[in-house]
């Protein structure tokens, strides 16, 4: 059963590459049906973030009206890139399963290295400057959401 499912994503992946796009696809299960496809729309929509799986994602959300994917299960072409894990836990799949490794990309040039050894980095010695500042400002939204009785946790 998980076979197509990893099938449909190499469709798509493959449909991807033949309409401009980069070569990955992903799609999303719920209850053994797909509730979502997604292939890379980088270059085609001018989005650096419409991976694969980000676009899985938001139609996945879209589909059962609800950011939290809790039950579902993710199949992409590739180990996801940092963004893309990041969204995957961000919306709280239960599981991930994928083809190619990111050695794999690498060697095709979609090299996520720098990226996951930013990630180690202490914000200040980061390729890409970066300065705090108006904190004590931005602190009031923080405030406010704290004590917000109503609030819907994610």
């Amino acid at each position: 059963m998980k076979n197509k499912f990893m099938t449909r994503a190499i469709e798509l992946s493959i449909e991807s590459v033949n309409t401009g796009g980069g070569p990955f696809g992903s799609v999303i299960v719920k209850d053994e049906k797909i509730i979502a496809e997604g292939f890379n729309k980088v270059t085609s929509t001018n989005d650096p973030t419409a991976h694969g799986e980000i676009v899985a994602i938001r139609k996945a959300c879209k589909s059962l009206n609800n950011f939290n994917l809790s039950g579902c299960e993710l199949y992409s072409t590739c180990e996801p890139c940092p963004m893309c894990l990041s969204a995957i836990y961000w919306a709280h799949i239960d599981k991930v399963y994928y083809a190619n490794t990111r050695d794999d990309a690498k060697k095709i040039d979609f090299d996520d290295s720098l990226i996951y050894s930013e990630l180690l980095k202490n914000v200040k010695i980061r390729k890409i400057p970066m300065a705090q500042m108006m904190r004590e400002e931005a602190l009031k939204a923080f405030e406010l959401w704290d004590k917000k009785a109503d609030k819907v946790k994610y």
